[in-house]
């Protein structure tokens, strides 16, 4: 699982839908998802800190998980198919844990009011996700090439060596 913030919402001027853009702590990976409009809307009030004279829905859900004396533990968006990305709200009281079914964007509105952490998994990072330090990713990859170049056969023997001797014992 890699920890996630909430970057913003964009709009995809192609369709004019909403994305709810997530990147990693290092803003080395990018997350898009794209969302409804009404959350977004939920995702903008809470990165604004706008407050409403009444609570919206995602303001409820937190209101009735605190009440009951649960609170967000955190979130995770767990899987993508087709396009359509899935996530799980975990709830916690007393050492119990709630698993809750969610779509991402209704369960990050949740967890941005819940200031809960928001957990995405390397699948869906690997099938979703985009780069946002070109320059960091040409570096290592630059320093793996290094590296693969520089490795001779003797290398190879020294580590075998290593393994058959630890292995012995």
């Amino acid at each position: 699982m890699i920890e996630m913030k909430v970057m913003g919402i964009a709009l995809d001027v192609r369709t004019n839908s909403p994305i709810v853009v997530l990147h990693d702590l290092d803003n080395r990976k990018a997350l898009p998802i794209w969302i409804g409009s009404a959350e977004a809307s939920a995702i903008i009030r809470c990165i604004e800190g706008l407050q409403v004279a009444r609570p919206m829905t995602h303001d409820l859900i937190t209101n009735i998980v605190e009440e009951v004396g649960y609170k967000v533990a955190k979130i995770e968006i767990n899987d993508v198919e087709k396009e359509t990305y899935y996530a799980t709200i975990y709830l916690e009281k007393d050492g119990e844990v709630l698993e809750i079914d969610s779509r991402p964007s209704d369960a990050i509105a949740v967890a941005m009011r819940a200031e809960a952490p928001i957990y995405v998994t390397a699948n869906v990072l690997m099938n979703g996700s985009v780069s946002t330090d070109s320059a960091k990713d040409e570096e290592e990859a630059q320093e793996f090439k290094d590296f693969i170049q520089n490795i001779k056969p003797s290398d190879f023997e020294k580590l075998m060596k290593g393994k058959h001797e630890e292995s012995d014992q």
